[in-house]
């Protein structure tokens, strides 16, 4: 992980004020389960204070400022009128592909002429269509996209992202993708943190040898990211068309053993069984749109977070996660974008929330908490992150709206006017 808190001279300290209604998702379980995700602890006429980098306290405006006289706070306090508008956490967006150089136009004007995502990937299409231009491509150019992202990330809300390589498939390519994640990371000031997706489909070179693939991925990329401290994470596309639950099982031993996490991507065009993935006590599983019921409710009693993508359901026109029947059967359910070019081009994690709303029926409330604390636990981050509390990373995000429950109601638009990432206030 990569946090932009960066050492360095001293910031004064940060007073949002004038805050019409402050989200801070204070109380409760962590990561937030059943009725409780639906709680926001929401405070009237608050304001925040940030030092450090860190949040010092937060509530009503009144006691805050009372606070802040009590703490001695530097005279030349940096104060920001936040006009009534909504003050919540800064969005984290828990699953992005953004290690790509050019969108997959192809496959969208075939997708809408009737093309399913398998037929295209078994034309050439697909992620396999992104590989050439990432190997050909520099890591300059590789890092300058990706920061593109990060700043279009931040400009909606989001101040916490995960970053997956997985269009290279090669050692070198992997590496050179992780290499460009941790470059834009540095110019960043919010918070990265990096997977290793070498694992994403079987490269062509390999078609008719996908063990030798799977054998390279363990033996070799996993060892050098490790090694490099290229990445927290290890992901696997385990799917029909892509990897076998065998050969996740392998590359999750491998991860294991060279200290790094694990997440997949499963269950999104056909069922896995994921209790035999239970005993690598997976970040996340991802998608989940084809979930069986055994598997549902083995999620309610597991610490792994189910991440939700509706904005692939969406481009895909494919039926999406069953969001409900999750959180009613107690499963931590967590929301993020999917970024990536051809199943998900989208960086706007309020464009997800309302998907969430209107598509999966999950309450705004719901939804917030799902993109803020609950995509926090997805990264392991629900210790810092996540929630407006004293003593967590001051990530917040500043909604031109006076009700939370507009952020799901307009779509297609941005009220984001301001976020402090990592304590450092960026106006849009």
């Amino acid at each position: 992980m990569k946090d932009a808190a960066q050492a360095g001279r001293p910031r004064p300290p940060l007073l949002l004020n004038n805050i019409g209604t402050l989200l801070t998702l204070q109380g409760g379980r962590d990561p937030r389960r059943g009725r409780e995700l639906g709680n926001l602890n929401v405070i009237a006429n608050a304001a925040v204070l940030c030092r450090d980098g860190k949040i010092a306290t937060a509530g009503p405006e009144r006691e805050v400022l009372k606070h802040a006289k009590e703490l001695g706070a530097d005279p030349e306090i940096e104060s920001f009128d936040c006009k009534r508008g909504t003050v919540m956490p800064g969005f984290v967006d828990s699953h992005t592909h953004p290690v790509f150089a050019a969108p997959r136009l192809l496959d969208f004007e075939k997708r809408i002429q009737g093309a399913s995502y398998q037929q295209i990937a078994e034309t050439g299409g697909g992620i396999r269509s992104s590989v050439e231009s990432v190997r050909s491509a520099s890591e300059v150019d590789l890092a300058q996209g990706v920061l593109a992202a990060f700043r279009h990330m931040q400009s909606s809300g989001t101040t916490t992202a995960e970053a997956k390589s997985g269009y290279g498939l090669t050692t070198e390519a992997e590496l050179k993708s992780l290499r460009a994640i941790r470059q834009a990371a540095g110019e960043w000031p919010g918070t990265v943190v990096s997977t290793l997706l070498g694992a994403h489909v079987v490269p062509p070179e390999f078609a008719e040898k996908p063990h030798e693939y799977v054998k390279l991925v363990c033996e070799q990329m996993i060892p050098r990211v490790a090694s490099d401290k290229l990445a927290d994470f290890v992901d696997v596309f385990c799917e029909r068309g892509a990897f076998t639950l065998p050969q996740t099982e392998l590359i999750f031993d491998a991860a294991r053993e060279h200290g790094l996490g694990v997440r997949a991507h499963v269950c999104q065009f056909s069922p896995q069984e994921l209790s035999r993935l239970k005993r690598f006590s997976p970040a996340s599983f991802d998608h989940l749109d084809c979930l069986s019921d055994q598997d549902l409710k083995s999620l309610a009693q597991q610490d792994t977070v189910a991440t939700l993508l509706p904005g692939a359901s969406y481009f895909l026109a494919h039926s999406y996660p069953p969001a409900r029947r999750l959180i009613e059967a107690g499963a931590a359910v967590a929301l993020a974008t999917d970024y990536n070019p051809g199943t998900s081009p989208t960086t706007s994690m309020p464009m997800i929330l309302s998907m969430a709303c209107t598509q999966m029926k999950m309450t705004p409330a719901e939804s917030i908490s799902a993109a803020t604390i609950n995509g926090a636990h997805a990264l392991r981050l629900g210790g810092s992150k996540g929630s407006i509390e004293a003593g967590k990373d001051a990530d917040l995000a500043l909604f031109a709206v006076s009700d939370y429950r507009e952020l799901c109601y307009w779509f297609g638009g941005n009220s984001c006017s301001a976020v402090v990432l990592n304590g450092i206030l960026m106006k849009n």
